[in-house]
């Protein structure tokens, strides 16, 4: 079974709590993504959270929000779920069911942003897995 560091995507785009939320929806264009790891600071990668397109969607547009004055910390969600490189891809699947998410972003040893694993990059390896984990993280 792969690990995670032969999936993942290395060096990911991240953000500060402090990146305005349209800073945030470019760099998911720019990096065709749908998630961004905010770290404590450019200097330290230790991520804080995650924000994503569906953050974006329920936490500021369909409340009415004005993007243009938001930054990541207002949508984010706090305390991401994280993974090592070392760590064995049935616990990813294991970390995605149990908490219905799509993406992990990947920490170091020293707990720093390293890389993120998607559910994409699972399936390209794991397609009989990847079904179920799918079907899983899907459901309400």
């Amino acid at each position: 079974m792969p690990t995670v560091k032969e999936l993942m995507t290395g060096d990911p785009a991240f953000c500060t709590p402090e990146t305005s939320l349209r800073d945030v929806a470019q760099m998911m264009c720019d990096n065709d993504c749908g998630e961004i790891p905010v770290v404590e600071s450019q200097q330290n990668r230790r991520p804080i959270g995650v924000i994503t397109d569906r953050d974006i969607t329920c936490r500021c547009v369909a409340q009415g929000k004005n993007a243009d004055q938001l930054k990541a910390k207002d949508c984010m969600t706090p305390k991401p779920v994280t993974v090592k490189p070392s760590d064995s891809i049935e616990q990813v699947l294991r970390l995605m069911t149990q908490h219905k998410i799509r993406r992990v972003p990947v920490v170091d040893d020293k707990g720093l942003l390293c890389g993120i694993v998607a559910q994409a990059d699972v399936a390209r390896k794991s397609q009989e897995r990847a079904g179920e984990v799918v079907r899983q993280v899907s459901q309400r």
